[in-house]
C-alpha cells in the first residue's frame, strides 16, 4: 500500500513529524517499509507565465520568450519546446537554479548564457527535466490559475513524501488512505476528517437489468447508469498527483476516478461502456468452455470455479478481478454503467493467481471489502465523474442496489483479565473501553467482559485474540515493558539408562562419518526402490514435483548424497543422518506430538563408500566392506551386544544383508546396496549402509558390578565341521544358551570365531568353523577336569543342535 503523506494529512493531521508518524505506524503493526521523497531536490524554480514568443533569429527550431517570473521584469529565455506559446504557465528555472542530476550524475546548474547569439536568462522546464516523470514531449503545462512567482516546489507540493506500507493479510481495512487515517486517528487522538460529498440528483429513472445468480459469489451488487459524459475530459492535476504518488499511472478521467476512489476508500469498482453491454447483466459462476479477453490483453478460459459478470451474449468481466476488453471505456465513451459490489473473499481467493497475474481489486476483495457502503461509494464516484466529465446533457440514473447475501457479524467477547495476561500489562476496563471507542468498535460492557460487534469493514475480528491484538496495538508495543519471564526452575537430571542424540552424533562423527541433513520429502520412485513401499504418504502441496512423498527410510537420501559427491570427483564418502521417517499406523491417535494414522519414529542411518581409509603409505588400499560398517555399528551399541540374522531387504544385496537384533528385538538392518540399484543410480562400487531405530541406540544398560578374577584364564580352541547352510551365528547362539543352562559351562567368559575353512578334506557342502573359548573362574584356579567337562558340553551342544562334527 503506497500513498502520499500530504493526502493522508488531509484526512487526519497529527501534530508529529514524518519520522514520528512513520515510527508510530510501524509500531502499531502497519510496517512502513519505505519513505521517499516524491521528487528529487532542486532549487530556484518558480511558476512563470510566457508573455511573448518570437522566432529565434539564428535558429529555426528555437524561440525567444519573454517570461514573467514574478520578479518585476521580464526574463529573456530561449526555448525549443514545441508547445511553448504566449499565455502558457510553466515551471521556470531562474539563473542560479540547480536542477536534478542528469545522466552523468552531476547537478545541472542554470546560468545566464548565449544561445546562438541570443542571451538566455533561465530555462523553461519539462516534467522529465525536473524528474517528475519520463514524459518529454514538451514543457510541463500548469493550470491557468497557477500563481506567477510562487516557488514551484510549494505549488506542486513536491516537499511531500511517499509512504510504502507492508500490510499483513489481516489488515485489509488499511488498504486505503481512509483506512490508514482511521488508524492514525485512533492512535493519536487527532480528529478524522473523512471525505465528504453530496449525492448527485437523479435525472432519469433508467436502470440496467441485473440478476445475481450466485449468492455465494456476490453478496451485494450496486450500479447505476450515467449518460452524456465527456470521456476526453482531463483528469485534474491534484488527482493525477495523488494517483502517481500512490503508484498508479493516470490513464483517462473515467479510469482515474475509479482508481482514485479505490485508493481513497478501499472500494474497487468498475466502469462499463453502456453501449457495449448486450441486454442485462448476470452475476454467476463461469461455465466450462467459456473464455474472456481481459483489459490486459490476455484471453483466459473460465470454469465453474471462477465468478463472472456476463450479459445476454458473452462474459464481460472476471468477478472482483478484472474487467473485459469488450466493454472497456474509451475516449469516445459517452454513456457508462458504474458498478460496485461485495464479493465474498473465499470466492475471489486464488483466482487471479490461477491466471498468473494480480490486480489491486483482487488483492482487496480476497481479503474483504466493506459490504455496507457500496451505495455511498457509488455516490462518491458519481460526484467526481459528473464534476470532471459531466456537462449540461449529463443524466444520472438511480442506484440499483441488489442485497443478496451479506455476512453475519457475530459479536466477539474479550475478557479484561485475559487481555492483561496475554499482553503482560495490567490494562483495565476504562483503558479497553477507550481503545475500542477510538477504533470505532461498537461494544457492550459488563464487569470484566467486553462484547464487540465488528464493523462491516473489519474482516479480521473473529475471536478473542483478535481483540486482544487490537488492544495491544493501540496501547503501544513500546509501552509494554521487556521483562524476563519468571518461573520456578527445577534441575532435571537426565536418566542414566539413556543417552542423547547429540552424544550419538559425536560418536558417529568420531568414527569418520560426516553428518548430512536431507529433506523429508523424496521422490516416489525412491520409496519403491529402497523401501518397497507402493503406497507412500503423499503431500497435498509438494514444493517440487520430485519431492512428492514422505520418506519411510533414510537410505535413499544417503545414496543420493553419495551420487552427489561422486559427480564432484570425491571417491570416498562416509555420511550419516539422524532424522524422522513417516509410516502409516492405524493405532496412532492425535496428541501433542502425534498425528492420528501416522507414526514418525526417528532413525539413525549411515553409508560408507569407497576406500576404507584415506590413501596413505601405512595401510594397503582396499574398499570398505560389510564387516567394516558392522564393526562401526557394534561400537555404537557397545557394551550392549548385537546379533545379526540373515534377512532380505528391498534396498540391499540378497546375500549380503542382515537384520540387526538387540536381544530378540529387530532394531534395524545392515548390508550392501542391491546390485540393481547400484546399476540404476550409477555407482561404480556397492556402498554399505545401515539404519537402526534411534530409541534403541539411545538405550544403555546401567553399569553392573562383576568380580574380577584373580586366577588365570584358560583358552581352548575347537574346530567343527557343519553344513554350508549353517550360520556361524547359530553356533554362537547355541554355545551361549548352553552356558546359561548348564552350570558346568558358566566358567565361559568369552567366545570368538577366528577361522572359517572350505576346501580340501571337506565335502563340497561343508565348512569348518574354528572358535576360541576363554574360560575363567572367580573363586579358584581351573583344573583340567572342569575345563574338559565344559568343552565337552559345548561340543555336544553343537553336535545335537547343528549336526556338527569335531574336526580332527
Amino acid at each position: 500500500m503506497q500513498f502520499s503523506e500530504s493526502w493522508l494529512r488531509t484526512l487526519v493531521d497529527p501534530k508529529m513529524t514524518s519520522d514520528e508518524l512513520s515510527h508510530l505506524l510501524t509500531m502499531s503493526g502497519l510496517e512502513v517499509e519505505e519513505v521517499e521523497s516524491v521528487a528529487p531536490p532542486f532549487s530556484n524554480v518558480v511558476v512563470g507565465r510566457v508573455v511573448e514568443v518570437a522566432k529565434h533569429p539564428n535558429a529555426d527550431r528555437l524561440n525567444v520568450c519573454q517570461v514573467d517570473a514574478g520578479t518585476g521584469t521580464l526574463l529573456n529565455i530561449v526555448c525549443g519546446a514545441p508547445n511553448v506559446r504566449a499565455g502558457l504557465k510553466v515551471a521556470c528555472a531562474m539563473a542560479g537554479a540547480k536542477l536534478p542530476p542528469g545522466d552523468d550524475g552531476k547537478p545541472f546548474e542554470i546560468k545566464v548564457g548565449q544561445l546562438r547569439g541570443v542571451e538566455s536568462q533561465g530555462m523553461l522546464c519539462s516534467a522529465r527535466e525536473l524528474k517528475l516523470s519520463e514524459e518529454n514531449a514538451g514543457l510541463l503545462e500548469l493550470p491557468d490559475d497557477a500563481p506567477v512567482g510562487q516557488n514551484f516546489r510549494d505549488y506542486y507540493q513536491l516537499n511531500d513524501l511517499k509512504f510504502t506500507i507492508k500490510l499483513t493479510p489481516n489488515k485489509a481495512d488499511c488498504l486505503s488512505v481512509l483506512g490508514v487515517a482511521r488508524e492514525v486517528s485512533a492512535l493519536t487522538g487527532a480528529p478524522l476528517r473523512a471525505p465528504t460529498y453530496k449525492a448527485v440528483p437523479v435525472t432519469t429513472q433508467e436502470k440496467l437489468p441485473v440478476k445475481v445468480s450466485a449468492p455465494d459469489l456476490c453478496g451485494r451488487f450496486s450500479g447505476r447508469i450515467i449518460r452524456g459524459l465527456d470521456a476526453r475530459a482531463q483528469t485534474p492535476d491534484w488527482m493525477k498527483r495523488r494517483l502517481e504518488r500512490s503508484g498508479q499511472r493516470p490513464i483517462s478521467a473515467l479510469v482515474d476516478i475509479s482508481n482514485y476512489v479505490m485508493l481513497e476508500l478501499g472500494r474497487p469498482s468498475h466502469v462499463f461502456d453502456l453501449h457495449k453491454i448486450h441486454g442485462g447483466l448476470d452475476v454467476r459462476w463461469g461455465k466450462a468452455g467459456e473464455s474472456l479477453k481481459l483489459l490486459n490483453g490476455n484471453t483466459v478460459e473460465v470454469d465453474g470455479w471462477v465468478g463472472v459478470i456476463a450479459d445476454d451474449k458473452e462474459i464481460e468481466s472476471l468477478a472482483g478481478i478484472m474487467g473485459g476488453d469488450s466493454t472497456a471505456v474509451t475516449l469516445d465513451t459517452t454513456d457508462i454503467y458504474l458498478e460496485a459490489a461485495f464479493w465474498w473473499p473465499q470466492s475471489i481467493q486464488g483466482r487471479a493467481r490461477r491466471y498468473n497475474f494480480s490486480t489491486d481489486a483482487a488483492h482487496r476483495f480476497e481479503r474483504g471489502v466493506d459490504y455496507a457502503t457500496t451505495v455511498e461509494h457509488i455516490e462518491r464516484i458519481t460526484a467526481l465523474i459528473v464534476e470532471i466529465c459531466g456537462g449540461k446533457d449529463t443524466q444520472v440514473g438511480p442506484v440499483d442496489d441488489h442485497v443478496v447475501n451479506l455476512p453475519e457479524r457475530k459479536p466477539v467477547s474479550v475478557r479484561t483479565a485475559r487481555a492483561a495476561k496475554v499482553i503482560g500489562v495490567p490494562v483495565g476496563d476504562e483503558q479497553i473501553a477507550d481503545i475500542f471507542t477510538r477504533l470505532g468498535l461498537q461494544f457492550t460492557q459488563e464487569q470484566g467482559v467486553f462484547t464487540v460487534t465488528p464493523p462491516s469493514y473489519r474482516f479480521d475480528i473473529e475471536i478473542e485474540e483478535d481483540l486482544i491484538e487490537e488492544i495491544a496495538r493501540v496501547y503501544g508495543f513500546e509501552n509494554i515493558p521487556a521483562l524476563a519471564p519468571v518461573a520456578a526452575n527445577t534441575m532435571r537430571i537426565a536418566p542414566e539408562n539413556s543417552r542423547s542424540l547429540f552424544a550419538i552424533r559425536r560418536q558417529i562423527a568420531d568414527a569418520d562419518y560426516q553428518e548430512v541433513v536431507n529433506f523429508s520429502f523424496v521422490e516416489e520412485s525412491w520409496e519403491a526402490d529402497f523401501a518397497g513401499n507402493g503406497n507412500p504418504i503423499r503431500l497435498l502441496n509438494p514444493i517440487a514435483s520430485q519431492m512428492s512423498v514422505m520418506r519411510s527410510t533414510l537410505v535413499a537420501s544417503l545414496v543420493a548424497n553419495v551420487r552427489y559427491n561422486l559427480n564432484r570427483k570425491l571417491n570416498r564418502v562416509r555420511a550419516f543422518e539422524i532424522g524422522a521417517v513417516y509410516l502409516r499406523a492405524d493405532t496412532t491417535q492425535d496428541g501433542a506430538l502425534s498425528v492420528a494414522g501416522y507414526e514418525q519414529p526417528k532413525r539413525v542411518a549411515a553409508i560408507a563408500y569407497g576406500p576404507v581409509a584415506d590413501e596413505q603409505w601405512g595401510l594397503p588400499s582396499r574398499n570398505v566392506d560389510y564387516f567394516d560398517v558392522k564393526a562401526d555399528l557394534e561400537a555404537l551399541f557397545a557394551p550392549r551386544e548385537l546379533r545379526f540374522v540373515k534377512a532380505e531387504h528391498p534396498a540391499l544385496h540378497p546375500g549380503r544383508s542382515a537384520n540387526v537384533l538387540l536381544g530378540e528385538r529387530v532394531v534395524g538392518f545392515i548390508g550392501e546396496l542391491h546390485p540393481r540399484w547400484q546399476q540404476k543410480y550409477d555407482l561404480p562400487l556397492a556402498p554399505v549402509v545401515f539404519e537402526v531405530d534411534a530409541n534403541a541406540l539411545q538405550e544403555r544398560d546401567l553399569p553392573v558390578y562383576q568380580e574380577i578374577s584373580k586366577f588365570p584364564a584358560v583358552t581352548r580352541d575347537i574346530a567343527v565341521v557343519v553344513k554350508q547352510s549353517v550360520a556361524a551365528q547359530s553356533l554362537l547362539d547355541s554355545f551361549i544358551a548352553e552356558r546359561q543352562a548348564n552350570p558346568a559351562c558358566a566358567i565361559m567368559q568369552a567366545i570368538v570365531l577366528f577361522d572359517e575353512y572350505r576346501g580340501k578334506g571337506l565335502g563340497s557342502d561343508e565348512k569348518s568353523l574354528a572358535f576360541r573359548f576363554t574360560l575363567q573362574d572367580t573363586q579358584t584356579t581351573l583344573q583340567d577336569e572342569k575345563v574338559d567337562a565344559a568343552m565337552a558340553a559345548f561340543i555336544a551342544s553343537a553336535e545335537k543342535n547343528h549336526d556338527a562334527k569335531l574336526r580332527a
